[in-house]
């Protein structure tokens, strides 16, 4: 089960009930910035982990300000659509309430993960693939700060091509299911207050294992993406 260090008490805490009731993952984003991407992209990751792990979730998505231009940044990062806050009707039955927060933001009750600032450094543009921001994010502890400049893009796509060339040549061997001792891994570390670096960790050694045939590492990855969403398969069909 997903657990997660409440940036209010430092405990950890269950990400969903033991019935496996609803649990809400409110964003909350004042205006858009970088900050307020980041905060997007870890409560898009933490909607995912909970998905993978069967539980019902309901993305909300709560600010005052430059909400269209959240609404489409968020799109273009690949962020899984949020219903606004003031549309949360009233009825839905037991359940257990996320708020992702801005370190120095807000400070709702209930549980908060605490996102650290991020900042964009001058001339840093991103280019037609939005998936290397979400991978230069995310290559980032959520609590330290992340800077967002031109060395981090640059290491972000070019892991992003490398991977994504690999993906696309395993795809052309037998399928191989993914090795229970690797679900184990990306599982035992997403669910670990979703310790992204640690998925990404897994899937360094796996690309780099050479007692794994090709078959298995393209699922691996593929699975893992459930959870990135840095669409890792999509030059598959692509010429070798």
């Amino acid at each position: 089960m997903l657990r997660l260090i409440d940036a209010r008490t430092g405990e950890p805490v269950d990400a969903s009930l033991a019935r496996r009731g609803l649990t809400c993952v409110e964003a909350h984003v004042p205006a858009l910035d970088p900050t307020a991407l980041r905060v997007l992209l870890v409560a898009d990751v933490l909607v995912r982990a909970l998905e993978l792990g069967g539980t019902p979730v309901w993305g909300l998505l709560s600010g005052e300000r430059d909400r269209a231009e959240i609404r489409a940044a968020a799109v273009a990062l690949g962020v899984r659509p949020f219903e606004d806050r003031h549309d949360a009707g009233a009825g839905l039955g037991e359940r257990q309430v996320i708020h992702v927060v801005g370190e120095g933001g807000v400070n709702p009750d209930g549980v908060c993960v605490a996102v650290a600032p991020a900042s964009d450094g001058p001339g840093t543009p991103i280019g037609d693939d939005p998936a290397v921001l979400r991978l230069a994010l995310l290559s980032r502890r959520r609590g330290d700060p992340a800077r967002v400049d031109t060395q981090a893009l640059d290491e972000a796509r070019d892991t992003l091509a490398r991977w994504r060339r690999a993906v696309a040549d395993w795809a052309r061997r037998p399928s191989r299911p993914v090795p229970e001792e690797v679900r184990g891994e990306l599982r035992a570390a997403w669910e670990d207050d979703l310790d992204v670096l640690a998925v990404l960790r897994v899937l360094r050694h796996v690309a780099g294992d050479p007692d794994l045939p090709d078959g298995a590492r393209f699922e691996t990855y593929a699975y893992a993406d459930r959870l990135l969403g840095l669409e890792l398969t999509r030059d598959l069909g692509a010429p070798a």
